[in-house]
């Protein structure tokens, strides 16, 4: 668990390389998600930077919290687990969620994540970038 910790500390307060450039590093406020109760967003990477190529962000989401249902319409999204554990619902099933775990949703596929007892922490890549 330490390990997770002090890799999901790493990430959530790195820094991004753009076009050979440093950016500052990502010490913002965690914000909290306008729709999901215990969610939590943290921008790494925004479309501006990445010609709207893509975009990344960080989501910590607290025990037994869910990161509802929901549809990109226009972007493919790509989970890394960081720490943690849960699960993915997607395509009718649910997939368990821990430290090291990928998936690839779709655009236009409806998908949730839920929290387990430790919470959970991946990062969210959107290719396009979200508007």
């Amino acid at each position: 668990m330490e390990m997770e910790k002090e890799l999901f500390a790493a990430m959530a307060n790195g820094s991004v390389t753009y076009k050979g450039e440093e950016a500052p590093k990502q010490t913002g406020p965690w914000n909290p998600h306008p729709l999901f109760k215990g969610v939590y967003l943290k921008s790494l990477v925004s479309g501006e930077g990445t010609d709207g190529a893509l975009s990344a962000h960080m989501v910590r989401i607290d025990p037994g919290c869910t990161l509802e249902s929901h549809v990109h319409g226009e972007e493919w999204e790509l989970h890394e687990v960081l720490g943690g554990e849960g699960s993915l619902e997607f395509d009718g099933k649910h997939h368990p969620y821990h430290m090291g775990r990928l998936a690839v949703i779709p655009k236009g596929e409806a998908h949730g994540v839920k929290a387990g007892d430790k919470g959970l922490l991946l990062r969210a890549t959107f290719f396009p970038a979200l508007p």
